[in-house]
């Protein structure tokens, strides 16, 4: 789905064993309380300090302490002999965005130095002869190619790093930002964006898409930005926004279910995998939307995708008898903050992040190695060599650990 294409191929191969259509419609098996106990917790969980040893393994692991991209995280633990010397965008951009709950929490994560190593994968030029993130870095100069998803993603971090630190230059960025996106939006199947500057309206390339990352993500990052944006921007950018929820949910929804397709190929072909982050953009855009226009069609819109999402993509699986995807944890806890941010609205997101609470526990009794890091596979059932090296995968852990301390009013 992203700026490693051979990775695309694997996830979509194990989207397919992951998501048939066999769908068990079971209560948790643990009441949401943890894994294989009956329901019966019998120690006091601290997800923030489990997310505070997570930190430490990663840091220990992947932390690069040397060199010109010292600061930053190997791709791999252990190191690849094909690897960069420094981790794509993307698992660095997760890394970030696993750090914000650490340090709203209390800890000392160095996040503002974090949040600065962004600037390393800025590219000034590309494609396009606009500012935007690249997909990879030296340590000093982005490199790459550039994506629309990974800038509204590396944009949602920045949008939750000036709500944590309050300097000014986060909102620059993010305007920046915006007009990146801007040059990816075109009229080519009524809009939309496309989903690398690269590869735009050329049929016959299977990676010359409009995708619901690219579409999505933008979304909540422009509704993310609006809260905080100069006044002067604000009706370019909500008009901006709902432009591509407009066309997204035109384009990419499923009407038997309202969970969103991957993609609109260039040569006008939906490509119907269903990825559970691509939902959740659309919950978050929803929710947001509502809360700027008091439209109520939009919320509307974001429960019954929330709804639809949890019945397919949650269902028995390794014995289990409910739980999310076994594959692509980032993915999973990108749903499940946008049902943290409709459940206010929703009481049947309660219900939603419990099941994958259940998960987080199971993970953590089974999933952890020895080392620290954990399997792709929370089940731990299933280990992957090739996929559980993968600093996204820790990312994953580490963000949902943070995040469900949060959501369950947890101190340090």
């Amino acid at each position: 789905m992203r700026h490693y294409l051979t990775i695309c191929c694997l996830f979509l191969a194990l989207s397919c064993s992951c998501t048939d259509n066999a769908k068990e419609k079971l209560q948790p098996d643990n009441g949401g309380n943890g894994g294989g106990n009956g329901g019966q917790q019998t120690e006091t969980v601290s997800w923030h300090q489990r997310a505070w040893e997570t930190y430490g393994a990663i840091e220990r692991l992947y932390g690069i302490s040397s060199g010109a991209t010292a600061g930053f995280y190997n791709e791999n633990y252990p190191k690849g002999n094909g690897d960069l010397s420094a981790s794509y965008l993307w698992p660095y951009d997760g890394y970030v965005s696993a750090l914000a709950p650490l340090n709203k929490l209390g800890y000392d994560v160095k996040y503002r130095n974090k949040v600065q190593g962004f600037e390393a994968y800025w590219r000034s030029s590309g494609a396009v002869a606009v500012g935007g993130y690249g997909s990879q870095t030296d340590g000093r100069n982005g490199g790459g190619d550039r994506f629309y998803d990974d800038n509204s993603i590396v944009g949602l971090d920045l949008v939750e790093a000036y709500n944590q630190l309050g300097d000014a230059a986060y909102l620059t960025r993010c305007s920046r930002i915006v007009q990146f996106l801007s040059s990816g939006e075109d009229d080519t199947f009524g809009g939309g964006l496309w989903w690398c500057e690269g590869l735009r309206n050329k049929p016959g390339n299977g990676d010359s898409n409009k995708p619901a990352c690219a579409n999505g993500y933008a979304q909540w990052f422009l509704l993310s930005y609006y809260d905080i944006c100069p006044e002067s921007e604000k009706v370019g950018v909500l008009a901006f926004a709902k432009r591509l929820y407009a066309w997204e949910y035109a384009t990419l929804r499923d009407p038997s279910d309202n969970v969103y397709w991957n993609d609109k190929g260039a040569d006008g072909n939906i490509h119907p995998t269903k990825w559970t982050y691509n939902s959740g953009a659309m919950i978050a855009a929803g929710v947001r939307l509502y809360a700027i226009t008091k439209e109520k069609h939009y919320l509307d819109e974001a429960k019954a995708t929330a709804d639809g999402a949890y019945n397919y993509f949650v269902r028995g699986r390794n014995g289990i008898p409910l739980c999310y995807p076994l594959n692509d944890p980032w993915f999973t806890i990108k749903l499940v903050k946008a049902y943290i941010e409709l459940a206010p609205h929703y009481s049947a997101c309660t219900r939603y992040i419990e099941t994958f609470i259940a998960d987080l526990e199971r993970a953590w009794k089974n999933a952890r190695q020895e080392n620290g890091l954990f399997y792709e596979d929370w089940s731990g059932k299933n280990p992957n060599p090739s996929r559980d090296k993968s600093l996204l995968m820790q990312d994953a852990v580490l963000e949902s650990l943070g995040t469900i301390a949060l959501y369950k009013g947890e101190k340090k």
